[in-house]
């Protein structure tokens, strides 16, 4: 019988998405310390996301062409160290950008490899990776509070020391991560371009570009606004905390929601959250209670949209294309999509103002609804996110 590493797996998803709740509402306030202007933080914060096209897309193909995915996913741990090491010494904007490209390309491809080798642990278990991933929203907590509470005693360097330990955490996790025999599949040799052209799938990726972009301005200047707003650090931390426990108490009702809803209803209400949340956002920053709201919705906009995305991903990317699949979403998505969402927010931030900035980024999530409403009909079953494997074949 097939011995599942629950602890290592979690560890893992512990200590990523721990570095991204210290890296991403913090490094910002950072780089604004060293008196970067706000299309300079858009622009080093983007790296994150434009690697994301290339970074995924090349391991996954490696991965698909000559397996050893676990020494992919320590080589990339590794070398995401070692890049963010550098920032230690940096403070121009053409160092700063080669250092962050550097992490970005091999930290942003190492965890659709993670995904895929989850599910083929899980086997036909499927139910239980909401409770492997949701050690990645515990670990994201842990690090927003610590970090933001550290920062109101401490310089905005001390971020970078907190991210380097969180880095160091990732790579010993990685060197303990076992490999998992690859599912076999009815449908093995089905082409990448084939699944692409299927208007669901078509959609679904349009879809979930847009709720990316829809989050830009978001990852790159929540914290920046909040601040300008008056709110201490620990209060920001306090906030981003607040949306990661929404999202965990998503993930545990995930197979209750994936019986009764389908994954049309579940993709239309986090889009339609998303609307609401980022002009919330945009125009209610003085009101704590409207944040607190606008935080809440993140169990929609990022807890249920993602584990219904990534396991239709799963599904409809079947045998060697599954990590394909995952680099694709990934890329064009939180890739292509965020940086997007990036770059207009740099540009935008003190042109027009965060109210309109975050309006604009509700209007990509109107457009993501729109897609999903469109194309993705009430049949398009998938394995549940939160669910055993029960589903049809691939249509």
């Amino acid at each position: 019988m097939h011995a599942l590493p629950y602890w290592r797996l979690s560890g893992y998803y512990f200590f990523y998405f721990a570095f991204i709740g210290a890296f991403s509402p913090y490094f910002g306030l950072y780089l604004q310390s060293l008196s970067f202007s706000a299309w300079d933080i858009g622009l080093l914060m983007s790296q994150m996301q434009l690697m994301r096209l290339f970074g995924p897309n090349l391991w996954g193909w490696v991965a698909d062409r000559f397996g050893h995915r676990v020494a992919i996913i320590r080589l990339a741990g590794f070398a995401a160290l070692a890049g963010f090491i550098a920032f230690f010494w940096l403070d121009r904007l053409p160092g700063m950008l080669a250092a962050m490209a550097v992490l970005a390309l091999f930290w942003s491809g190492a965890l659709p490899l993670v995904e895929t080798l989850t599910f083929d642990h899980l086997r036909e278990e499927h139910g239980r990776y909401s409770r492997i991933r949701l050690w990645g929203s515990i670990g994201f907590i842990v690090a927003v509070m610590g970090t933001g509470a550290l920062l109101d005693l401490v310089p905005p360097l001390g971020v970078l020391w907190v991210c380097c330990a969180i880095l160091a955490g990732i790579l010993a996790c990685a060197l303990i991560l076992p490999e998992a025999q690859p599912q076999a599949h009815p449908r093995e040799a089905l082409p990448v371009a084939a699944i692409l052209r299927q208007p669901r799938v078509a959609a679904l990726m349009a879809a979930c570009f847009a709720m990316s972009a829809a989050h830009g301005a978001f990852y790159v200047f929540y914290s920046i606004h909040l601040t300008d707003h008056g709110y201490a650090k620990t209060g920001v931390g306090l906030l981003w905390s607040l949306g990661v426990v929404a999202e965990i108490g998503v993930f545990m009702l995930m197979a209750r929601l994936s019986v009764r809803y389908s994954l049309r209803a579940i993709l239309l209400a986090s889009f339609a959250a998303a609307v609401l949340r980022f002009l919330l956002m945009g125009w209610g920053a003085d009101s704590p209670g409207l944040m607190v709201v606008a935080q809440l919705l993140h169990g929609l906009t990022f807890g249920a949209y993602h584990a219904s995305a990534i396991a239709a991903v799963n599904q409809w990317f079947p045998g060697r294309a599954q990590a394909r699949g995952q680099a694709l979403y990934s890329s064009l998505s939180f890739g292509a999509g965020g940086l997007l969402g990036a770059l207009i927010a740099g540009r935008t931030w003190d042109t027009w103002g965060a109210g309109w900035t975050f309006s604009l980024a509700s209007v990509f999530a109107a457009l993501g609804f729109a897609l999903i409403w469109r194309w993705v009909g009430a049949d398009a079953a998938v394995d549940g996110p939160g669910t055993a494997k029960n589903a049809d074949p691939v249509q």
